[in-house]
């Protein structure tokens, strides 16, 4: 009687077996290759998203296969616990930020054991532990004596009505993302990580990592922006001093004709003192302060600007340039400062347009038409021969900027020099759920590190959530409140905790020996486990986590505890998991079930808008629990539909025809097996001296190519789509040869056990649960999962070769090798490929191409 397949009998059989076998523990073994794979681990919100699981179950696919081909393989799990939404949600829902943590923790854990995911367990961590925490906190130590972590005033999001800073993504079109207040700039006192000492090292090592998607090298490059160019002093008229300008277009000085500050540039507002603009720019500085900085230096955006009252000189012409305040000038770029040639910048021109500044032609294009300050429509920005730039005309505009750069420096009016976008990360942040800053504040001693044998500074767990006003730790007495490690006197202790990125920067090397308690890691198991081979996550996380974890690992490699500089070898950034949407332009988004016929708002009647996907968000209400789908369908149902939807790298668009194909699928796969069960103990595998029919070296000439194909889908390309694919086809020509097992021959037996057990095994990394079952319904006692990975033969895969006679118009021209299984278009390729015939051809057209397999061709020209 067949065996009806019931994936939550199955997967609960074998997870509870991988469990007590501690199948997937993973110790040092200098005899065997390490494999380190790795997805970025979560922040544990409660439940895991279909998000989650498709990215987790790309790495599963990864551990499994590697391990299966000899590898020892790390595959570890925790939890980037720290961080503000568990503080927000402690407020909302007046529950103890640890305790939301760990509850959550413990409900994901089952989420993604239910899913069958291969991690070792026993390295599982938690960044809100103190063991995990006051290790960061020694190495704050040990890069504040270096000089590496530093206090500085600098610039940050503040709401006035909740008292707090706010981190540039909880700024909403310039407005606090909880109480809707404008949000302005305020100048506050934080930490700071000095990456920038380490900014052209990042930035060199951009072109050694061969094994990251180009489009995230070209994002690190762009964060860290390296530009060179000149420094060019402009002298301020009737006063002392200069403002330093930083600008890549040095050969363009001539055609300065008026200089633009950043609203937060000092001069600004010292400039403007004692002028009749004094009280419109201190109101258009702090007006432009409440506006996105992103939007700011946007194209689309309105440039705003205004005079300020004063003005400086042009160093190469004399000319007298008004200075301006503009939205569109950043503090964080150069100096704060652009010097603004309207003939060769589009933002520049518009501005002067807007204001009716002068215009200097300066560069000729090659070839052009000669181009005049009267009758330009918009800047031109390229290249060519410089004109009214005195001594410099007639130079090429590439050459005059290295000979401008060196009048410059001869002249002492500026100098050569090189600029980078990238700025030092600040650290600090008035949350109460991170890790405490290792600092001590004496009136008498001043800044002071805590001793080492202090450590770790333990977060208070008996406060107030209020989520006004600074960091809550300010309002802890029992906190706050210490002595000097220096002088013994009172003292304050920090109340700023660490950026959560800090946590998320050096994990994967606290994985290798997550219970090491003497030092931050075990340096031997490091340098075993390290780096990690093939680390897995968002695109979201492309810029600041990868190269926030980059510039940690040098600070680590520096102090002599790693020997190593990069920490992933091989990156893969997945798609997101996107679903169609349903919107009323009255009720907003809705829910499925809240669509009537006809694509009618069940609430108000009005049309709805169907059809256009966006990523799965509560927001938008097309989110799918994996819960559900698990227990309709199965785990294996649910990893197969995420992997053969779409490649990984891919957006994965969400159907629920796609869920219900993969259950089939999987359904197809055990009849298919159910009906040859024990195969494996009563046949052969085949021999390399049997001599098969040609219908069984057909079928066992498809069962090696598709080992092949999947082989080099999930090795060379994580293409678990096509993979898929390949197995399927061979599903399909198996269900076609049913009649053949139940044939008693030895050696069709053995073929059928051959390809049945690798059906089995090539999809047991992607639906391990149901191929541990088949795989034990075949007659095996060992688990799939600990076989090795099946290899296929050259001498199988290679095709027979028969003699085709070539015609053309009928008469015999050529002859030709082909295989004996090649397609039509195969030979036609070959036939035209054959040098004679391409000769005799020359470039007539083929009109008719006429295959008789196995013996002629003849081409009708």
């Amino acid at each position: 009687m067949a065996k009806r397949y019931d994936p939550q009998i199955v997967e609960e059989k074998w997870q509870k077996i991988w469990a007590e076998k501690r199948l997937f523990q993973t110790f040092e073994d200098p005899q065997k290759q390490k494999y380190y794979v790795l997805e970025m681990f979560p922040y544990p919100s409660g439940k895991i998203h279909m998000g989650h699981v498709r990215n987790y179950a790309i790495g599963d696919v990864v551990a499994r296969y590697k391990r299966m081909r000899g590898f020892n393989v790390i595959h570890p799990m925790g939890w980037d616990a720290f961080g503000m939404p568990a503080e927000n949600a402690a407020i909302q829902h007046k529950v103890h930020p640890a305790k939301w943590t760990t509850d959550n923790i413990v409900a994901m854990k089952s989420q993604l054991r239910r899913m069958g995911f291969s991690y070792d367990w026993d390295r599982e961590l938690a960044t809100c532990d103190p063991s995990y925490y006051r290790w960061e906190q020694w190495l704050f130590l040990k890069m504040f004596e270096k000089g590496l972590a530093y206090p500085k005033t600098s610039s940050v999001n503040w709401c006035e009505k909740c008292q707090t800073v706010l981190a540039n993504e909880q700024v909403e079109a310039g407005r606090c993302w909880r109480c809707s207040e404008e949000v302005i700039q305020k100048e506050m006192e934080g930490w700071f990580f000095k990456i920038t000492a380490y900014t052209e090292e990042l930035l060199e090592y951009c072109d050694k990592l061969p094994g990251w998607p180009e489009r995230v090298v070209t994002m690190q490059k762009n964060w860290i922006g390296r530009s060179v160019g000149a420094i060019i002093h402009f002298p301020l008229w009737a006063r002392e001093g200069f403002i330093p300008v930083f600008t890549t277009r040095q050969d363009t000085v001539f055609g300065a004709t008026f200089m633009t500050l950043a609203p937060e540039h000092p001069l600004t507002l010292e400039l403007s003192q004692g002028t009749p603009q004094e009280k419109e720019v201190r109101e258009f500085v702090e007006r432009i302060k409440k506006q996105d900085r992103a939007k700011r230096t946007a194209d689309d955006y309105e440039k705003e600007g205004l005079f300020i009252g004063a003005y400086c000189r042009n160093p190469l012409t004399g000319m007298k340039m008004p200075i301006f305040a503009g939205n569109f000038v950043l503090m964080e770029y150069g100096t704060g400062a652009v010097m603004a040639v309207p003939t060769h910048d589009q933002r520049d021109f518009y501005f002067a347009k807007k204001f009716n500044l002068p215009l200097v032609v300066v560069i000729q294009p090659e070839g052009g038409s000669w181009l005049t300050a009267e009758t330009m429509l918009e800047a031109y920005s390229g290249e060519g021969t410089l004109v009214n730039s005195g001594p410099f005309n007639g130079n090429s505009s590439i050459r005059a900027r290295e000979a401008i750069a060196a009048y410059l420096e001869e002249k002492k009016l500026g100098k050569k020099a090189v600029n980078y976008r990238l700025r030092d990360w600040g650290i600090s942040r008035q949350r109460y759920w991170g890790a405490p800053i290792p600092i001590v504040y004496c009136q008498d001693c001043g800044t002071v590190p805590v001793p080492e044998k202090d450590l770790p500074v333990i977060l208070p767990h008996d406060i107030k959530l209020t989520g006004m006003g600074t960091s809550p730790l300010a309002y802890v007495p029992e906190f706050v409140n210490t002595s000097c490690p220096l002088c013994g006197k009172p003292a304050k202790r920090e109340t700023d905790t660490m950026d959560t990125f800090v946590e998320s920067s050096w994990y994967f090397e606290r994985f290798c020996s997550p219970n090491e308690n003497q030092d931050m890691f075990d340096r031997k198991k490091v340098k075993y486990w390290m780096p990690v081979d093939q680390y897995i996550g968002g695109i979201e996380h492309a810029i600041l986590h990868l190269l926030y974890s980059r510039f940690y690992t040098r600070v680590l490699r520096d102090f002599g505890l790693v020997d190593f500089a990069e920490p992933f070898t091989n990156l893969l950034t997945q798609g997101m998991v996107v679903k169609e949407t349903h919107f009323c332009a009255r009720d907003g988004f809705l829910y499925p079930e809240e669509v009537g016929d006809g694509a009618i708002c069940r609430k108000c009647g009005n049309a709805v808008q169907v059809g256009r996907t966006e990523k799965m968000s509560k927001s938008k209400k097309n989110v799918v629990e994996p819960d559900h789908l698990v227990q309709q369908y199965g785990a294996d149902t649910v990893r197969l539909f995420c992997l053969f939807a779409s490649p990984p790298e891919k957006d994965l668009e969400w159907s629920e025809q796609g869920v219900e194909g993969a259950a089939r699928f999987l359904h197809r796969v055990w009849r298919l097996v159910d009906e040859q069960q024990g195969i494996s103990r009563i046949a052969e595998w085949p021999r390399p001296e049997w001599t098969l029919a040609e219908g069984l070296q057909t079928l066992r000439r498809k069962i090696h190519l598709t080992i092949k194909k999947v082989t080099e889908d999930i090795e060379n390309r994580f293409h678990f789509n096509t993979a898929v694919s390949a197995v399927m086809e061979l599903v399909n020509l198996l269900y076609q040869e049913e009649e053949r097992g139940k044939n008693s021959d030895p050696y069709t037996l053995g073929v059928m056990r051959e390809a049945l057990e690798s059906v089995v095994i090539l999809l047991s990394p992607i639906v391990p649960h149901i191929c541990e079952e088949l795989w034990a319904m075949l007659g095996h006692t060992d688990g799939v999962s600990q076989v090795s990975w099946p290899r296929y033969a050259e001498e199988v895969i290679k095709e027979k070769e028969v003699l085709l006679v070539i015609q053309v118009n009928g008469k015999l021209r050529g002859r030709i090798m082909v295989g004996v299984h090649a397609s039509e278009n195969e030979v036609k390729e070959a036939v035209l490929a054959n040098q004679r015939i391409h000769e005799l051809l020359k470039g007539q057209k083929v009109k008719k191409f006429v295959l008789i397999p196995k013996k002629l061709v003849n081409l009708v020209v």
